[in-house]
């Protein structure tokens, strides 16, 4: 299995299916594809391979997941889809103590490489705080915290 087959497996999964939580600002949203986002697409109707492709456009090839290390490239393939490409990048950026420029160049992608051992945990941590200044943290806020739980366990097998 590829890396991207498994991020995606694993991102699927945290996502669910459909779902129209008058909440969300994503609004209705199946497989983590929100109507607000992607207006042109049946969101009720989307299959798995469909979601699959704009993951692997939108997401994955947006932040270079394949040049990045794991597990961060899970790590931030989750953050992008969840929370957004520019604060999946500016949020590596900052764990990794560098300039938040939001763009994943070749400064970025070094200084990924060479902090492997605690790299992920501090992403995970900067997700967290991200989290938790998030408008309805009250609501979602055990849920998202979970889901990092579930990567950690992921980045650490």
């Amino acid at each position: 299995m590829s890396d991207f087959e498994h991020a995606f497996a694993v991102v699927v999964t945290a996502e669910g299916g459909y779902v129209n939580d008058l909440d969300d600002p994503g609004g209705e949203t199946k497989f983590g594809i929100s109507k607000s986002s992607y207006p042109e697409i049946d969101i009720k109707n989307l299959t798995v391979a469909q979601a699959k492709e704009i993951y692997r456009r939108d997401y994955w090839d947006a932040c270079k997941c394949d040049l990045l290390p794991k597990p961060m490239n899970l790590l931030v393939f989750d953050a992008a889809v969840n929370q957004g490409v520019d604060a999946a990048i500016k949020l590596l950026q900052k764990a990794l103590g560098i300039a938040q420029d939001g763009r994943l160049g070749q400064a970025t992608l070094a200084a990924a490489s060479n902090r492997r051992a605690e790299l992920p945990a501090l992403y995970l941590a900067e997700r967290s705080m991200r989290y938790m200044g998030t408008r309805h943290f009250d609501k979602y806020g055990r849920g998202w915290l979970k889901r990092l739980f579930v990567l950690a366990g992921e980045a650490a097998a």
